[in-house]
């Protein structure tokens, strides 16, 4: 093998199991395509000793600490391709075409969302329009703020955001009907509904309204949304198990349905948020550190 462990993404979660591996003494390889989830957001938020620092300068500061451990090298490639040659044994093809074994593989690839087909929304995301109330809420807070629910069963999701504003509308687009228990219990919560067709998101750098179809104008200054969401195709292509949600199913070592290839990070879970992700990158990095370890020097392939 060339490598004892390949990384798939270098996010927080594939930063920070690169940090668990490299003091391990693991020969590790992170390969980052550049392409980060977050680099629309200008901040990350709730990350203790990082709250508010730019996606960017997190990157570099994670990638400056990883020179301190002579075993972990980063590359700026994407990987192509992940060929199991057995449950110890990948062959990963990158970006140049260049090809690299290796015992295990990490994917912290993240998610890919899929914003609503609504103009102007694009342009807004991470801005004035986004996902996660803990790592924006803050920020948007004691302002007019929307929702827009991709359900009915997502209506109430909404009640969330009243801990950060006291003015709140719940767009549902025209899509569905919304339960008549729920209307009141939103309206007992101080949640205004708006069920007319949205047309699209007013405002340049910041977002002053929502347009209707009807030319009317709801005037929010933040909008949350929960957009659907789907795995990048490297991921698709190994055939994991995945759960209803579409989330990677792992185990309790966040090893997934095929021996030996391993996730953490949003694209196994839900509860999604660079300090989740770089949590849940140390914990695989100490996993595999730990089955690898056993098994090398059982077989009596350790140096040490």
């Amino acid at each position: 093998m060339d490598l004892d462990i390949v990384i798939v993404g270098g996010g927080p979660a594939g930063l920070s199991a690169a940090l668990a591996l490299g003091r391990a003494r693991k020969r590790t390889l992170l390969c980052d395509a550049g392409e980060p989830r977050n680099a629309a957001a200008a901040h990350i938020q709730g990350f203790v000793t990082r709250d508010g620092t730019p996606p960017a300068e997190f990157r570099r500061i994670a990638r400056a600490e990883l020179t301190a451990y002579p075993s972990v090298a980063v590359r700026d490639t994407r990987v192509q391709d992940i060929a199991a040659r057995g449950p110890d044994s990948f062959a990963l093809t990158l970006g140049d075409g260049s090809r690299v074994t290796a015992r295990r593989v990490l994917l912290c690839t993240g998610l890919v969302d899929e914003l609503p087909p609504l103009p102007g929304i694009a342009a807004l995301w991470g801005k004035s329009v986004h996902l996660c109330p803990y790592c924006h809420g803050w920020e948007l807070r004691e302002r007019p703020l929307g929702y827009l629910s991709p359900s009915p069963e997502m209506l109430e999701w909404s009640l969330l955001l009243r801990g950060w504003t006291r003015e709140l509308v719940v767009f549902t687009d025209d899509a569905f009907a919304v339960p008549d228990d729920t209307r009141a219990r939103l309206a007992r919560a101080g949640v205004a509904i708006e069920t007319r067709k949205l047309a699209r998101l007013v405002g340049d750098d910041a977002l002053t309204a929502v347009e209707l179809a009807d030319g009317a104008r709801v005037a929010i200054e933040g909008l949350f949304v929960r957009p659907r969401q789907h795995q990048v195709g490297l991921v698709t292509a190994l055939g994991l198990a995945l759960d209803e949600h579409g989330f990677v199913q792992v185990d309790m070592h966040k090893q997934t349905s095929h021996p030996g290839v391993y996730a953490a990070g949003d694209l196994t879970t839900g509860l999604q948020g660079a300090v989740f992700s770089a949590a849940a990158g140390y914990q695989a990095g100490a996993m595999i550190n730990h089955a690898l370890t056993i098994e090398l020097a059982l077989a009596g392939q350790l140096d040490a």
